[in-house]
This record gives C-alpha cells, sequence and structure tokens, in this order.
C-alpha cells in the first residue's frame, strides 16, 4: 500500500490552503491531505516582495520534502528546489496514479470484488509486482505477459480495462530506401520484396522512382530500432538474391 507519510528528499504534489506573509501552508495530495508548510524562504530563489506573486489558495503544484515530524503528521516543504522538468514529471505521475485508481475500482465492480481485505490484497500484489498501480495497467495494455503464469480469476477483466482506457505513446522511425532493378520484371520483383516485410509495424511508401519511404512504429527506441535492422536486412538479402540495388539513407 502507499505510504502515508512522505520521506525527505521525495517531490510531493500538493494544494495551497492558506497563503501567509511568511509561508503557505498545503495539503499533500498523495498521502491523505496531511497538512504542510512552505516558508517564505523556500518559495523562490532572491527576495519576495509579495508571496501571492508565486502562490495562491486552491493552487496544485510540486514541492521537495525537507522535513518530516511523524508526530504532527506535518512536513516542512520546497518550492524552490524543484525544477519544471521535475514538476511536469511528477504532475503526470500523480495524474496516472489518480486515473489507475478509478480503474481499480471499475475491476472490483466488473470482478464482483466487494470486500474490502480481497480488494487491499489485489493493490498490494499489483504495487509488489509493478511499483505503482498505473504501471500494472500500463504493462497490462501493452500486450506483454501480465501474470502470465499465474491463474487470477480479475486477470482478463484487468487487461480488457488496460486495453481500453491506457493510450500506450509510440515512436516512430525510417529513412528512405533506393530500390531499382534491371531486369524486365524488376518493378514485380521490388513490389515482392517490400510485400513480405510489411506488417503492422512496418509501412513502406512510394516516393518516386527509385525511392521509397520506410517507417517503423513502435512502444520505444529499442524496438523501433531492431524492427527496422531486421527488416533492412531482409530487404537488402532479398535484394541481393534478385539482383536488386539496394541502399538505405536514414532519415534524420
Amino acid at each position: 500500500m502507499p505510504k502515508n507519510i512522505p520521506d525527505v528528499g521525495d517531490l510531493v504534489v500538493v494544494t495551497v490552503k492558506e497563503v501567509k506573509n511568511y509561508g503557505a501552508i498545503v495539503y499533500l495530495d498523495e498521502y491523505g491531505g496531511i497538512s504542510g508548510f512552505v516558508h517564505i524562504t523556500e518559495v523562490a530563489t532572491g527576495w519576495i516582495k509579495h508571496i501571492k506573486d508565486y502562490l495562491r489558495v486552491n493552487q496544485r503544484t510540486v514541492c521537495k520534502v525537507l522535513n518530516v515530524d511523524k508526530s504532527r503528521n506535518h512536513v516542512d516543504l520546497s518550492l524552490k528546489r524543484v525544477n519544471d522538468h521535475q514538476k511536469r514529471e511528477k504532475i503526470e505521475e500523480w495524474k496516472n496514479e489518480q486515473k489507475a485508481y478509478k480503474l481499480l475500482d471499475m475491476l472490483f465492480e466488473e470482478s464482483n470484488i466487494h470486500e474490502n481485505n480481497e480488494k487491499l490484497s489485489i493493490e498490494d500484489m499489483l504495487i509488489s509486482e509493478y511499483g505503482t498501480i498505473y504501471d500494472a495497467f500500463y504493462d497490462a495494455a501493452s500486450n506483454k505477459d501480465f501474470f502470465n503464469d499465474v491463474d487470477i480469476k480479475w486477470k482478463e477483466n484487468f487487461i480488457n480495462i488496460a486495453k481500453n482506457n491506457i493510450t500506450i505513446p509510440m515512436v516512430k522511425i525510417g529513412g528512405y530506401m533506393e530500390m531499382y532493378s534491371l531486369a524486365s520484371n524488376g518493378i514485380c520483383l521490388i513490389k515482392d520484396v517490400l510485400a513480405s516485410v510489411k506488417n503492422d509495424s512496418v509501412e513502406i511508401i512510394y516516393v518516386g522512382a527509385p525511392k521509397y519511404k520506410i517507417s517503423v512504429t513502435g512502444e520505444d527506441y529499442k524496438y523501433a530500432e531492431d524492427v527496422l535492422k531486421n527488416t533492412l536486412e531482409n530487404v537488402g538479402n532479398q535484394s541481393k538474391k534478385n539482383n536488386i540495388y539496394f541502399n538505405f539513407e536514414r532519415e534524420e
């Protein structure tokens, strides 16, 4: 289960509840709304004339944990020690987890899981295996072997929910192939070679003699690079056998 209080050094999503001259009181959105405080010296670098130029009530932002008082469920925070890149990543991570828990509730409803102990057990199982609930849904949506060797009654529902609600970002790489043949049936030979390597990941478009554009789409660059490499090797080998001139130039 998620921690009930953050550790020193953690980045946390907060909502500003009160802005004072000497700092701001915030609630930590990921930790049941426990309180935190951002001193004015930790709001921004340099001298601050008006703290409300930087923080406003109900604003959601990201802070870094400086100190934790577990006895009071209170943390001291810094806004200035979080850069824009860290802020964007953390907000995106938080939004993903919010979505993931809604999908988890959907799973419980569709799988007729109502006992809290069973719900907590499933949550613990997913976090133990994947680190976060969102990563579990992401894995299931990626056509990977989601709990492949484990017999779970809710697995099919989980995979269906993941595929219907999680969008897998795709990357595209490619370049231009130059192919020609002096044989009387050269065009047919080239078409046969290209048709043999086309699939859901590989797209080939005729640009104009003797150029063809090849694009490979994949979940990540490693996968796409491997597919492109294997496809070009296949085209090259078939071209050599059929006396087809073949050359490839990577698209910048």
